[in-house]
Formats: C-alpha cells, sequence, structure tokens
C-alpha cells in the first residue's frame, strides 16, 4: 500500500497527523528519515545548540502507582525508600549547584500519584526559589487540578512534565492505575493555567513499533505541541515487572528521536533517561535527527546519568554548545520533509 503523507503548513506545524502517516514516517529508509529530521530542525533552531537541564527527586518512593518501570513504586521490592518531600530551602541549594554546573532549567520531581493541596505551600516555595536564581523551573509531581496547576503557574512554574509513557493502546500494559484519559487531563489543566508542558514517553518496554508510533500520534495530534519533548530509553530496573525488558536497537531509537522532529517540529526534543548506556556516536546520531536536550548532571531520579566530565567533553568533540536565551529562529515549517512520504 503506497500511504502518501500530507505536506504540512509552511506556516505553522500540523495537528492533524493520522497514525498511518506516522507509521509511514518510522517506515522511511533510516538515512532518508535522519535527513528529512535533520532538515526540519535547522528550520526551527540551531543544530549546534543544546537545551541543559538537571532534574532532583524531591520527594522519593513510595508511590501508589504501579507505573512498571518505575522504582519508586510502593508495589515493586526495587530498594528504594520512601521520603519526605524535602525542604525549599535544600532544594533552592541544590538548583544553585545545579546552575553553576552549567543547568539551563531545573526539573523537581515528586513520587506521587497526585498533587495535595497540603504541599502546595512547600512546593510554590520551591519554584519561587530556584525562579528566583535565574533558572527555568519545571516539575513532575503526577496528576493535580486546574486550581494546583494555577498556583504553580503563580509561583514562577515554567514546565510542566507529565508524560503519556506510550500509545494508547499499548498503555494498560505498563499502567493500571491511572488511565490515558487521567495524563491528557492534566495536560489541559497545565496548558489551561498557561504553563508549558513536557511531555513525551519511553522505549524498551515490550511495545512495537505500531506502538511508539502511537506515542507520537498522540502527542502530535494534541491541542498544542508538547514544548518539550523527553524520549527516555528504559533504564530497566530489578524489581519492576519491566526489569527484565530487552534493549531497544539503538538505530531504532534514532528512528524515534527523528519522527518526534518530524511531527513536533518545534518542540525541544530531549534524550532523557538511558544516555548512561548510549555510545557518544549514538547521542551524535540522534542529535544530528533532531534532538537538542539532554539532562545533565550525574543522577536522574533513581537512575545513573552521565557525570558533568563526560557531557562537557561529548560537547566539545560535536563542537556543540548550550541553548541561547534567544527564542530559536523560526523558518518555512517543514513542507518539503514530510511531503511525498511513502509507505514501503
Amino acid at each position: 500500500m503506497n500511504l502518501h503523507v500530507r505536506p504540512a503548513d509552511p506556516a505553522l506545524p500540523r495537528h492533524d497527523w493520522t497514525l498511518e502517516e506516522v507509521e509511514a514516517l518510522f517506515e522511511l529508509p533510516f538515512t532518508e528519515l535522519v535527513f528529512r529530521a535533520a532538515e526540519v530542525h535547522r528550520r526551527w533552531f540551531d543544530p549546534t545548540e543544546l537545551q541543559l537541564s538537571q532534574l532532583l527527586s524531591v520527594k522519593t518512593g513510595g508511590c501508589p502507582e504501579d507505573c512498571g518501570y518505575c522504582a519508586q513504586s510502593a508495589k515493586f521490592d526495587t530498594g528504594v525508600g520512601a521520603t519526605k518531600l524535602m525542604e525549599a530551602e535544600a532544594v533552592v541549594a541544590k538548583a544553585a549547584e545545579a546552575k553553576a554546573g552549567g543547568a539551563q532549567r531545573f526539573c523537581m520531581g515528586a513520587a506521587w500519584r497526585d498533587v495535595k493541596d497540603r504541599d502546595l505551600p512547600r512546593l510554590t516555595a520551591m519554584i519561587s526559589g530556584v525562579k528566583a536564581l535565574g533558572l527555568e523551573t519545571c516539575a513532575t509531581l503526577g496528576m493535580m487540578t486546574p486550581e494546583q496547576a494555577k498556583a504553580l503557574k503563580a509561583a514562577g512554574l515554567d514546565f510542566y512534565n507529565h508524560n503519556l509513557d506510550t500509545g494508547p493502546e499499548y498503555y494498560d500494559k505498563v499502567v493500571t492505575t491511572r488511565t490515558y484519559q487521567d495524563r491528557l487531563d492534566t495536560l489541559a489543566a497545565v496548558r489551561e493555567a498557561g504553563i508549558s508542558t513536557c511531555c513525551g514517553g519511553i522505549v524498551g518496554m515490550g511495545e512495537t513499533r505500531r506502538d511508539r508510533a502511537g506515542l507520537l500520534h498522540a502527542l502530535a495530534t494534541l491541542p498544542a505541541h508538547p514544548d518539550s519533548l523527553p524520549i527516555n530509553d528504559l533504564m530497566p530496573i530489578k524489581g519492576t515487572p519491566l526489569g527484565g525488558s530487552a534493549p531497544v536497537d539503538g538505530l531504532e531509537f534514532v528512528r524515534m528521536i527523528a519522527v518526534a522532529r518530524l511531527v513536533c517540529p518545534k518542540s525541544v526534543v530531549r534524550i532523557a533517561a538511558g544516555r548512561e548506556h548510549m555510545s557518544k556516536e549514538l547521542q551524535a546520531l540522534c542529535f544530528l535527527a533532531g534532538a537538542n536536550s539532554i539532562f545533565i548532571g550525574g543522577r536522574l531520579l533513581t537512575t545513573p546519568n552521565p557525570d558533568k566530565t563526560a557531557d562537557e567533553a561529548l560537547l566539545a568533540e560535536l563542537g556543540m554548545k548550550p541553548m541561547g536565551a534567544n527564542p530559536p529562529p523560526k523558518g518555512e515549517g517543514d513542507r518539503e520533509a514530510v511531503e511525498g512520504i511513502h509507505a514501503r
């Protein structure tokens, strides 16, 4: 079957992708796919720049959810103990260290199902304190109501991370304690409050390529594309249901990055978890295919991340630099990169 992928409006990214069109992108010859993604990347961003974020777990473990990939679930024996929510002063001190290490955005994560009103005063103090340092602020705190989102926005929250994890057809194989719609409702509350969204997913959980296409289709057809789009390569955690998962082939991971760039051309696409086991060559291919953000610092929430020395050496070898403060230059959209694509 030949499937034509309609070109995008030259002035505006598309929000009407079909799942079949996204699947067709995955089926392109590898070098053709990467070339088209690189073309789109250069229309919207400086390809030599990377946005640098750092992540801190401000409340670890004890989460009642059953996300099959997560070390922090109380339902699995992973050796990760539960802690209380950190004091705001301690979080701000960690943020200051992150800024001194080159971070541009500081992300605060709490192992909760949802935000509790009783925790809002401490959360807003964290956010306003980090914002006062001159850093972009990001939080990932589980589900929340529109009123809570507005309170975090008023405190200075720039981004809210809430991943869809995987495609809708595979989702219940990974998580059963909340629905896909629950996640979409939280994203709607975040957008309504005027907070930028950070939303992506994970590969390597036993899903098919169609499921990966389903995730990117869900993201590309949101009312607004994610401002940040993290793609995580599963870090299997012993004791979790997905602890024995086989790794995804490196070139397949690059395909995921490239298709994300094509369907969400203005999003900042992040290589999130999993860089610890990626070669420098694989990371370079991801940057070529449209990734333009990474987490820095030696640790994510509970898993390792390349240290500062390794990242500095990688960026120097590739001739890359931190993303500038000015907005990325806008181009003509992604018409040429997606027109004339046929399933093979």
